[in-house]
């Protein structure tokens, strides 16, 4: 009987998909990886990476970033805000004011990560607020309701600016302006504070018109003296003798002149001639 060989199989198909599956495997959870550790910071925002859970110093800027994919990123807007206040608040002598004031502030983005991690959100509402609330109150009663209506308007403003700066610097926030938007006083104080403003307007304005006159009457003083040493000094300088001189000279001008006229001399008081035209 013939003998049979009986050589070894190899199911090579298999093995290519068993390894193509893998390849493929491998490939998809490199791409999630690669996708994962990839982010973007939005325009105006910054970064805050946390690590289950955890904030960590790493602050990114806007813009695409690779980072640790088991990181997080928390956006937080560093753009300029504000925050717009009406309250009630006290003056130096106890009058109760309406004070509308704006707050225009924004996140210092060196210090996000301290933010996020020490204030509950949103800040604005955690600390800004209630600190500007404060901050108002403690500098107006420190003012009369005249000052706060009048010229301490700016005065006022920048305190509050600084009281917030002192308080809210440190924890991240930059104050960059405090506006004093509107004040609202009692109708009768209102009434009384414009009055005595009216007073002294017109106060100035006499006064203005007084200094005004005095100057005018200082002018013609000095006119009227002038005229009055000009006379002088010419009635000084006019004798009889220029005065015949003069007449002299006139008389010659007149008797060269081709108009018709007649001459008499030695008629008048002072020897002259008389010159009589047709």
């Amino acid at each position: 009987m013939p003998t049979l060989n009986y050589g070894k199989v190899v199911d090579t198909g298999g093995n290519l998909v068993l390894r193509f599956a893998i390849a493929a495997v491998v490939g998809v959870l490199l791409l999630i990886g690669f996708f994962s550790s990839v982010t973007t910071v939005s325009t105006g925002h910054v970064g805050v990476l946390t690590l289950f859970g955890r904030v960590t110093p790493d602050v990114l800027p806007e813009g695409i970033h690779l980072i640790n994919p088991l990181k997080s990123v928390q956006e937080m807007s560093i753009q300029t805000q504000q925050i717009k206040e009406t309250a009630n608040v006290p003056s130096s002598e106890g009058l109760v004011m309406g004070l509308e004031t704006s707050l225009i502030f924004k996140l210092d983005h060196t210090k996000a990560a301290v933010v996020l991690q020490g204030i509950q959100p949103p800040y604005e509402t955690t600390l800004v607020e209630p600190t500007l609330r404060s901050a108002i109150r403690s500098v107006t009663a420190a003012h009369t309701a005249n000052a706060l209506y009048s010229g301490a308007r700016e005065q006022v403003a920048a305190q509050i600016q600084s009281e917030l700066e002192r308080e809210l610097a440190p924890r991240g926030i930059v104050v960059e302006k405090v506006l004093l938007r509107d004040i609202q006083l009692p109708a009768t104080l209102r009434a009384s504070i414009e009055l005595k403003q009216q007073a002294e307007q017109e106060s100035l304005a006499m006064s203005f018109r007084l200094q005004k006159e005095k100057q005018e009457a200082d002018r013609k003083r000095i006119e009227a003296e002038g005229i009055r040493d000009f006379q002088r000094t010419v009635a000084q300088g006019i004798t009889d003798q220029l005065l015949t001189w003069k007449g002299i000279e006139a008389t010659e001008t007149l008797a060269k002149s081709p108009n018709a006229k007649v001459v008499i001399v030695g008629s008048s008081k002072n020897g002259l001639p008389l010159i009589l035209g047709q």
